[in-house]
């Protein structure tokens, strides 16, 4: 069983390389930012709620985002470990998420940070707005989603830092590049078979 959360500023490439880091575990990824965009998309009181506070560069309130999670974590195909994506982003957030893992009797594994430089990444976010047309990435909205990641998120990683879990990749270089870096970590997470 292997768990790992997948954590970085907006843009740096926890979407890009949660599918291969799950893969190479044999975990699925669960991600909050599809979860939120699935239920956008079908409609749903959670999804029109969640596209408010995107749209605005803001996160999803506490309380939605927890039940979703909790939910998630509880289905059969996360019995043998995941990627997580996009959760926790508050300290808040993560105690929740430390209540979930101790009900399910099992330990965070690993933190992975992707770093990259902000006005990197706010080059990567235009391009990809205009891309998939996002109207939750114009460059306004990007700077507030990293100052709230700097106020609500980075303290996140002193947090994992004191417990031992916390591992940084440099995700500035190219996609195969920081894959064979993310790939070097999942070599030592991945439990012997």
């Amino acid at each position: 069983m292997t768990t790992v959360l997948l954590m970085g500023p907006p843009g740096a490439g926890k979407g890009t390389h949660a599918g291969h880091l799950a893969g190479h575990l044999g975990v699925p990824v669960i991600s909050t930012g599809d979860l939120f965009r699935s239920n956008v998309a079908r409609g749903t009181e959670l999804g029109r709620t969640a596209q408010r506070y995107l749209d605005a560069g803001e996160y999803v309130p506490d309380e939605v985002t927890n039940d979703m999670v909790r939910d998630r974590l509880a289905q059969d195909d996360a019995r043998s470990g995941w990627v997580l994506d996009g959760y926790p982003r508050t300290l808040e957030q993560a105690a929740v998420l430390d209540e979930i893992l101790r009900g399910q009797g099992r330990a965070l594994d690993a933190a992975l940070v992707l770093l990259v430089d902000s006005e990197v990444l706010v080059d990567r976010l235009l391009r990809r707005a205009e891309i998939e047309h996002r109207s939750d990435d114009t460059e306004e909205v990007i700077r507030r989603r990293f100052e709230v990641y700097h106020t609500q998120t980075a303290p996140l990683l002193n947090l994992y830092a004191g417990r031992g879990i916390h591992y940084e990749v440099d995700a500035s270089a190219d996609i195969d590049t920081v894959r064979g870096r993310v790939w070097q970590v999942a070599v030592e997470l991945k439990p012997a078979a």
